[in-house]
């Protein structure tokens, strides 16, 4: 995600040409089996975890929920968390161009999904294969006046909004915006967020802080996120795979 206006550490691997392809295939190849992007997993664990039942509650009531992937790229966690798929059926789904042109999965509560990413071929995808209701394609450290609009209004109106490895990428006065929309829009709501190790610790600490200004915290896990790249085990000697703290967060809402 060094495209554009959306900021990559020096030290961490660039990926560009993989968020521009026109499938999630060599997402799949290049990061998901060769890095052992495994962390969909465990983002799926804390979802069921202190999500999904009120998500259940709600349809039990007959609402439909707001459900927004920010910095989605395409779309894995909301395969994760919304579908309920593993890390080997993410995988197997994006085995190869044929099998990647559905999802194979259903929505385990109604939903409508909306994907919020940089990169407009994955923004197409999510929408061609219908893992997104709608999509908005904007670099939100720079959007332009139309975009910064459709991201407010997905956000003000969400009632989970997921950011899985993404929040590395933004700038501070981006997140502060981000978190202060949600939490300013209507009813009870939740954000699910990650954090790496050891990419950008002064920013996530920054993040930190910025999300418990505004919203109530409810719970958190670490774990494993996904190998070092050779070029990150360089430049960080001795560690051999990227951690991920995984927050859970709620608007309380009136």
């Amino acid at each position: 995600m060094g495209e554009g206006g959306v900021k990559t550490e020096k030290k961490k691997q660039h990926f560009d040409d993989i968020y521009v392809a026109e499938t999630p295939v060599p997402f799949k190849e290049r990061i998901l089996d060769e890095l052992e992007y495994i962390s969909d997993r465990f983002n799926r664990a804390e979802f069921d975890r202190l999500i999904l039942p009120w998500a259940r509650r709600q349809a039990e009531e007959g609402r439909v929920l707001n459900f927004v992937d920010l910095a989605a790229c395409f779309g894995n966690t909301t395969m994760a968390t919304l579908y309920g798929m593993d890390y080997e059926a993410i995988r197997q789904n994006w085995r190869d161009e044929e099998a990647c042109g559905s999802i194979n999965g259903k929505r385990r509560f109604p939903a409508r999904a909306t994907g919020i990413d940089i990169s407009s071929s994955a923004m197409a995808y999510g929408r061609k294969v219908g893992l997104f209701d709608e999509t908005v394609v904007a670099d939100l450290n720079v959007p332009a006046a139309e975009e910064e609009r459709a991201v407010d209004k997905a956000l003000s109106e969400a009632d989970i909004v997921i950011s899985t490895a993404a929040l590395v990428y933004l700038e501070p006065e981006t997140v502060r915006k981000v978190v202060d929309t949600f939490a300013g829009g209507q009813g009870e709501g939740y954000m699910l967020v990650n954090f790496l190790n050891p990419f950008g610790l002064e920013k996530a600490d920054a993040t930190k802080r910025t999300l418990l200004d505004s919203l109530d915290f409810v719970g958190s896990r670490a774990t494993r996120h996904r190998r070092l790249s050779p070029l990150e085990q360089e430049n960080y000697p001795g560690e051999e795979w990227s951690l991920l703290e995984i927050w859970v967060l709620r608007r309380a809402g009136e």
